[in-house]
């Protein structure tokens, strides 16, 4: 059977590769490796996430599934003096993760290991982004879903980015079941952002 990128100990050899790139006009550094989501360079669907999420400073910020961080460390740019966590089930993007926030010298985000919200239990966020592992099964993309709400402040807003064509409408129609509203607020390459905001 082959192995997953969501798998909680990846057992394929370890080869690093190095990106570098400039999104939201910051110059990122990232060192990724066998055995993670896209580790050559950096998926369409995450960077048009990074390129267009809400994200404002001071602002609490969950990177759910953060595979080696590219959504975390942007973020955690754009906050300021906002905080990020970043949670991921798979050791070795954890610890790419980790490597990457140094790197990228910041001190307002960090790393925990567990899957999905296992890590975050009672504690709120301004916002939720999330590039979510389709492949997983669309069991887990809901489970994203309708957790979010138990982990966001008043006015929060859950991003996801999908494509649209390929389990993505599957997607927005569970936002707009469980939040009330759904807006798809950026689209590229098939790909889609789709945000739901909690009004209550």
């Amino acid at each position: 059977m082959a192995e997953h990128y969501f798998s909680k100990e990846p057992t394929s050899s370890l080869r690093r590769y190095r990106i570098e790139t400039k999104i939201r006009g910051f110059h990122l550094v990232f060192i990724t490796a066998s055995g993670v989501f896209s580790p050559r360079r950096i998926d369409k669907g995450t960077l048009l996430l990074a390129e267009s999420m809400v994200i404002e400073k001071g602002w609490r910020v969950l990177d759910l599934g953060a595979g080696y961080g590219v959504l975390g460390i942007v973020a955690a740019k754009v906050a300021d003096k906002g905080y990020v966590i970043m949670t991921e089930i798979n050791r070795r993007a954890a610890m790419l993760a980790r490597l990457n926030i140094k790197l990228n010298n910041l001190i307002n985000c960090e790393v925990r290991e567990g899957n999905l919200y296992e890590p975050v239990k009672h504690e709120k966020f301004n916002t939720i982004i999330s590039n979510p592992p389709q492949s997983a099964g669309l069991k887990v993309c809901f489970k994203i879903i309708s957790e979010a709400p138990c982990h966001l402040l008043r006015g929060g807003i859950l991003q996801l980015v999908a494509r649209h064509n390929k389990g993505g409408r599957r997607l927005m129609n569970e936002m707009e079941k469980v939040f009330g509203n759904v807006d798809v607020t950026a689209s590229k390459w098939g790909y889609r952002v789709y945000i739901s905001r909690l009004n209550s």
